[in-house]
């Protein structure tokens, strides 16, 4: 054997070494099934969140009586889109699905999850396990005592400005983001960030913050968080099918960052209770008023990182942009799944799919955005004029 092959099959053997070593669980399965996929929750242990109460939605009269317009195809078949559905008047105005997909198929939410996340937090607070956002976290784990004499607050975690050591990075096999996702010890990860900058300053999108913020939630209220999602929000929101929240391990953690499977028209119930201010159509209050505002409302005192601009598009855990002239708050995902609240059309979006455009616009807004809210746009603005018409 020549001298380049013995160095090749040396290369192999210590990469084979090296990723038997127990801790190194997440790189054999990123090895296996590489980048994260819509539909890979049966490659994990998953919790049943509970659809204790299911009713469907409302149908509009004018349910599925328009298409797509044409121009917005060629974008929907590229990036791969399976599901796109309109709620508005809280009814369902129409519901397309592609491949495989149906209305019960559940799909991964990846970051749309850290949105539910800060909704279990706004109940939690209004159940009196958390005093309020401005509580440290250092009363729910110790060690992260804040940074140069300001102490961290559940307020920095929800706002993405924790200032911690954590790296957002998902081409890397070996950065936290894919050992969070594929490794199985959620806790390690998230516990062993350490503090390094002032918190309450920049706004830097970290995966491990909302981690942290799951633990102190279970911590808090004393339940998984599947089962205080299922009994606060998707039971009574009447979710018509249970959802499923992918662990670290048997009998483990949910990944509260991401992770929460479930189908298009269940999504859109989260779209329409941020719509509803907090409340359901039959009365309840499930969130309050006041903290949903400032989760759907950026938080302009930080600045952003890498430009020094202020933050305009990020509050608690929630995403928002300017459309237009309207503010919509929204749910996103890392492969392009979306929950869009347009208050001005009394509507809710939801695109799941394959991919998103790699292309961003003004601070994280990525380009695909303005295909599903302008195809929505033009149906709903469509959908009245043929109303109009005939009056």
């Amino acid at each position: 054997m020549k001298k380049a092959g013995w160095a090749i099959l040396l290369v192999i053997c210590c990469i084979g070494g090296y990723l038997a070593l127990p801790s190194n669980y997440y790189l054999r399965r990123a090895a296996v099934h590489l980048f994260p996929k819509i539909d890979q929750y049966p490659i994990f242990e998953n919790r049943i969140v509970k659809a204790g109460a299911p009713e469907p939605w409302k149908v509009s009269e004018n349910y599925n009586t328009q298409s797509i317009p044409e121009k917005y195809l060629q974008v929907f078949n590229e990036l791969g889109t399976v599901a796109f559905i309109i709620i508005q008047n809280d009814s369902l105005l129409f519901e397309q699905y592609w491949e495989d997909y149906s209305p019960e198929s559940h799909s991964n939410s990846f970051s749309m999850a850290k949105s539910i996340v800060s909704l279990a937090v706004g109940c939690a607070i209004d159940d009196g396990f958390i005093r309020n956002v401005d509580q440290p976290v250092s009363d729910f784990i110790p060690q992260f005592k804040g940074f140069n004499g300001k102490q961290l607050t559940l307020r920095h975690l929800l706002t993405m400005s924790a200032g911690v050591d954590f790296r957002e990075a998902y081409a890397s096999p070996f950065s936290p983001t894919t050992q969070l996702y594929y490794g199985n010890n959620l806790e390690k990860i998230a516990f062993g960030m350490k503090e390094i900058e002032e918190p309450g300053k920049y706004f830097n999108y970290q995966s491990g913050v909302t981690q942290l913020l799951a633990f102190i939630l279970e911590k808090a209220t004393g339940e998984k968080l599947s089962s205080y999602v299922s009994r606060k929000l998707w039971t009574p929101m009447h979710a018509e099918e249970d959802a499923l929240w992918s662990l670290d391990k048997k009998d483990g953690t949910e990944k509260a960052y991401c992770c929460f499977n479930s189908n298009a028209r269940d999504f859109a119930r989260f779209g329409q209770l941020v719509l509803n201010k907090g409340s359901w159509d039959d009365g309840q209050q499930l969130v309050s008023p006041a903290y949903l505002q400032k989760a759907i409302t950026p938080d302009s005192t930080l600045l952003l990182n890498e430009t020094e601009e202020t933050n305009k598009n990020y509050g608690f855990q929630f995403w928002n942009l300017d459309y237009n002239g309207m503010r919509i708050p929204y749910m996103r995902g890392i492969l392009g799944q979306y929950v869009f609240v347009i208050p001005e059309k009394n509507a809710v979006i939801v695109r799941l799919g394959h991919k998103r455009d790699k292309k961003y616009t003004f601070q994280h807004y990525p380009a695909d955005i303005d295909t599903w809210l302008g195809a929505a746009m033009d149906m709903l603005d469509n959908k009245n004029t043929n109303k109009n018409k005939h009056k």
